[in-house]
């Protein structure tokens, strides 16, 4: 009685396996071991009922893409008596192949005789296309020119592909364990790390554009986006982040917005660049109730140095009279050629005193500069403050009417007009 008991609970165990189970006679000889026995999974893994596979023998289930060399194996193996583990295509019943594990073990009797064949079989067609699809993934991150880095929650490096050793020039060695902030040049604000934390604490996709340093101290642009990966329960496993190197696009970018808001021969800002800029410092002053000055200086004669030395001779004492007067202004002040051999300089925070002291300085160092045509060169100075009733334009015509003053008083001098 109790055999009959351990004989239906092994059969019930058997037909509710998660695993394909499959028993043959012991005869390798002919066409193999037939059938004796399938559970439930096996019928479901290769498509066939019970009957339709009780006495035939599995190689019903080989084909095309079945590996020859396996299968000596297994028969090898089985030959010797010994258990036998290893994987194969097979075929279902509809034509579809797929991927089997199988482990065979020999049953014995009493005298140890084989009796029988076990075999335990688990398709593994979905982690075989997984594992397929990790290795093109695999591939494809690896051969992308884009910079990739995945980090651990900690912000430690796991993981960085060829695109990021060619773009930093660190090795994937160097950087693994390290924080990406050893790439940081230091320039980014407190407000953008503060996006970038907050964007990623909700869970979602940060992206900017970082300044970096590279391995050999040289400043690039990274378009990155960081893109946190959550766990089962919401957790953050990783963070990875794209990039894409746009240092020459940042470049080009630079130069054309240079070439919009610089003369071409002095470097100074041009005039539209500093009409935005006395824009912005005109609504400064308004609103935080703070001085602003304007000086405006011309080139006396400059018509005769043309006249008599040529136009490059010209030229050049543009181009070193723009550079003494920004060696002698502060570095929040602007000098603009506003046209010809007429210049400005906006002054924030200044007092129509301290403009006035500055124009005579820079007066006199014209004055006393050696300009490469030998002949002696001289300005005159217009000066003019913001008073509290001024649009821009009433400061811009007091300055230029300054200008005029002191040309009219006979060059070479400054004067100022605030009334």
């Amino acid at each position: 009685m109790q055999g009959v008991l351990d004989e239906r609970l092994l059969m019930a165990a058997l037909e509710q396996s998660y695993n394909a189970v499959v028993v043959t006679e012991p005869q390798l000889d002919g066409p193999g071991p037939r059938i004796r026995y399938v559970n439930a999974a096996f019928e479901q893994m290769t498509g066939y009922r019970r009957e339709e596979l009780i006495g035939q023998t599995p190689a019903m289930l080989q084909g095309p893409a079945t590996d020859p060399e396996e299968l000596q194996r297994l028969r090898r193996q089985l030959e010797q008596g010994e258990f036998f583990e290893g994987s194969a295509v097979n075929y279902r019943k509809d034509g579809r192949p797929y991927h089997v594990q199988w482990s065979i073990s020999p049953v014995l009797d009493d005298d140890g005789v084989v009796t029988a064949w076990l075999s335990i079989q688990r398709d593994v067609t979905r982690e075989r296309q997984l594992e397929q699809e990790a290795r093109l993934l695999s591939t494809a991150v690896e051969a992308s020119a884009a910079s990739i880095l995945i980090t651990d929650p900690e912000g430690r490096i796991v993981y960085v592909n060829r695109g990021f050793e060619q773009i930093t020039g660190y090795r994937r060695d160097e950087v693994i364990g390290q924080s990406p902030r050893l790439l940081s040049f230091g320039e980014q604000s407190r407000r953008f790390y503060s996006d970038l934390w907050s964007t990623l604490e909700r869970g979602e996709t940060f992206r900017g554009t970082f300044v970096n340093r590279d391995r050999h101290g040289r400043r690039f642009y990274l378009q990155q986006s960081i893109t946190p990966v959550l766990g089962d329960h919401g957790e953050v496993i990783r963070y990875v982040g794209t990039g894409k190197d746009i240092t020459e696009r940042v470049r080009i970018e630079d130069e054309l917005k240079r070439a919009a808001t610089t003369d071409a021969l002095t470097g100074l800002a041009n005039r539209l660049s500093f009409e935005q800029l006395l824009e912005r410092e005109y609504e400064r002053a308004r609103r935080y109730d703070c001085p602003l000055s304007l000086v405006m200086f011309d080139l006396d004669l400059f018509k005769d140095i043309n006249d008599q030395h040529g136009h490059e001779a010209g030229d050049a004492v543009l181009r070193a009279l723009a550079g003494l007067v920004l060696a002698n202004v502060r570095t929040a002040d602007t000098v603009a050629r506003w046209g010809g051999e007429e210049f400005m300089i906006l002054l924030p925070e200044t007092g129509l005193r301290s403009a006035e002291i500055l124009a005579e300085k820079l007066r006199e160092r014209v004055a006393a500069h050696r300009f490469a045509h030998g002949d002696p060169v001289t300005a005159s100075f217009g000066v003019s403050a913001l008073r509290e009733d001024d649009t821009r334009k009433d400061l811009l015509r007091r300055v230029d009417e300054a200008l005029y003053r002191a040309k009219h008083l006979g060059r070479d001098r400054v004067a100022c007009l605030n009334s």
